[in-house]
This record gives C-alpha cells, sequence and structure tokens, in this order.
C-alpha cells in the first residue's frame, strides 16, 4: 500500500515539505555518540560525522537523523550539556555540507530548540514529547517537523519485562493520543510524524506483530516512520550480530513498505535505497490489482 492522507502526503519541517507520493523516504542514521548499539564511536569527530552524512546523502538519503545521546536498552542519559557538546558543531558542520533535511533526535527541549536554530528541521523525540514539557513549544514555535514515538518504560529498562495485553492496540491509543495532545499545545497536524518504536520496550513477538500489522496504523492520518535497522529483534530471529543483519533488515524494510510505512530509519542506505524502490514497485501493482475488478 501506499501511505496516503487526507490532506495529502506532505509533512511541514520548517521551510522544508516532505512528500511521500513516489516512495517512503530514507533516514539515514548519524549518531555522534560513544555507545550507541550499531555505530557508537565511530563518528564522534565533526570531521568523520561531516564525511558520512555525505557518503549517505551520495547512497540515497533524504534525511539524515543526527543523534548525540544513546536510546539503546540499557543504556543512561547523558547531561544536557553533554548532549549539546556533542550534538550542536555536527548539526552545524552537516547543515553546510549537505543540501537534505536534517533531524534530531533527541528529548530535550533545550537541546531541540538549539538545534533547530543550528538548522534542524525536525525532531525525533522517542518520548512523543512526554519526558520534557517544553518540547511541544519548542515545535510549535519553530514550525519543525515531529516524530512522536512509542516507548514502554525509558531506555535504561524498558528491555527488562515489557508487557502488553494488545500490543497493536494500545500503541495505536498511546500515538492518537500523543497526536491529539501535540494539536492542543499549537503544533500542525501536518508537523507530525508517527512511529510504533520497534525495539522500544518490545519482545520478539511485539516487535513481529507491530511490523505485521503497520497498516492499521493507517487511519491516524499521519505518516509512519519505522526504525528496524540492524536491531535486536532482527539479531534473535538469525542468530547474528549487529553487524551482520543487513539481508534480516532488507526484509523488514520491504514488509514495512508493504504495509505502508512512509519514512525508513536506516544505517545501509545504499542497500536500502534498492530494497525500497523494488519494494515500492511491487506495491503500486498490489494496489492496482486491489483496485481493478476481475473479469
Amino acid at each position: 500500500m501506499t501511505f496516503q492522507t487526507s490532506d495529502g502526503p506532505v509533512v511541514k519541517a520548517a521551510h522544508h515539505r516532505l512528500h511521500f507520493s513516489e516512495r517512503p523516504l530514507l533516514v539515514g542514521v548519524l549518531n555522534v555518540t560513544p555507545d550507541s548499539f550499531s555505530d557508537g564511536g565511530l563518528y564522534e569527530s565533526q570531521e568523520s560525522a561531516v564525511a558520512r552524512a555525505r557518503q549517505m546523502v551520495e547512497e540515497g538519503a533524504d534525511i539524515i537523523d543526527i543523534g548525540a545521546e544513546s536510546s539503546r536498552p540499557g543504556s543512561e542519559p547523558v547531561s544536557e550539556t553533554e548532549e549539546l557538546r556533542r550534538l550542536i558543531p555536527v548539526v552545524e558542520a552537516v547543515h553546510d555540507a549537505v543540501s537534505v533535511p536534517l533531524s534530531v533526535d533527541t528529548t530535550k527541549s533545550g537541546v531541540a530548540r538549539r538545534a533547530v536554530q543550528a538548522g534542524a528541521v525536525i525532531v525525533n523525540d522517542i518520548s512523543a514529547m512526554t519526558f520534557d514539557p517544553g518540547m511541544a513549544r519548542v515545535v510549535s514555535e519553530s514550525g519543525a517537523g515531529v516524530v512522536l514515538m512509542h516507548m514502554q518504560g525509558i531506555p535504561r529498562t524498558m528491555q527488562r519485562a515489557p508487557r502488553y495485553d494488545d500490543i497493536v492496540k494500545e500503541v495505536h491509543a498511546f500515538l492518537a493520543d500523543r497526536l491529539q495532545v501535540a494539536e492542543a499545545a499549537g503544533i500542525s497536524r501536518k508537523q507530525i510524524i508517527l512511529d510504533p518504536g520497534i525495539g522500544f520496550g518490545k519482545l520478539l513477538e511485539h516487535n513481529l506483530t507491530l511490523l505485521a500489522q503497520l497498516s492499521m496504523f493507517s487511519n491516524l492520518g499521519r505518516p509512519l516512520l519505522v526504525g528496524i535497522s540492524r536491531k535486536g529483534f532482527i539479531g534473535q530471529i538469525l542468530q547474528r550480530s549487529v553487524g551482520d543483519r543487513l539481508f534480516g533488515t532488507a526484509a523488514a524494510v520491504a514488509i514495512a513498505v508493504q504495509q505502508g510505512a512512509a519514512m525508513l530509519r536506516i544505517h545501509d542506505v545504499a542497500a536500502m535505497r534498492d530494497v525500497v524502490r523494488t519494494a515500492t514497485a511491487i506495491s503500486h501493482y498490489t494496489d492496482r490489482v486491489h483496485e481493478v475488478p476481475h473479469a
């Protein structure tokens, strides 16, 4: 299925307009952290971060998502001062080096405000603006796009014993509520992107159920971002380490596209570009078959 909304497939992110009519957008992951689960420590210097951002854009990334605080299971939070020290020089440098929109992965309103001033146009908040009550004001006043993600618990403890009675129903209800809260805070509906939070307070069966039923979120009327690249559930299925999950990621990305994901947050941009293009082409023909009655 191709993602559509009642008011058109678009997200307003400051002066940018993100369109989803052709294919899902590719969000390249750039972590400037020492301890992220996949690429921690690889891009801590400004020079290496800029080089990586340029590489991802050349490979087909539509957006670069920059994070300076790890949210892997078991991770400890960092201070706002430290997050700003890691993040802002990189956002400024990457903004000058590439032409695609920049997203910043943070739950802190002070960090988001500085990042937007430095050139970011999307705030990717894994807490859906629940950790910092000032986040909604930053998004509303700046006009930045915002990703509202579901997470049960906090990164340090979220994988200890996550429980759900009905994972799809509960995540759907949470996202619907946060969408309503965001609009009540003065954030335009067209600024909002939703994320079911694969791997954030979910066991294997929870992740697989959400991925298989992503289309159930289409009635929320906003683009769905899915982050499945190299994640732990793929490792559980394949019994493979983080660096050896490319083909598992490809399979999950293809399913996400078929289920209507509008944005894919990925590490291996060149490979997943081909997966997304192929899966999108097939999905378009699947939609066509469903639309045309059989003789």
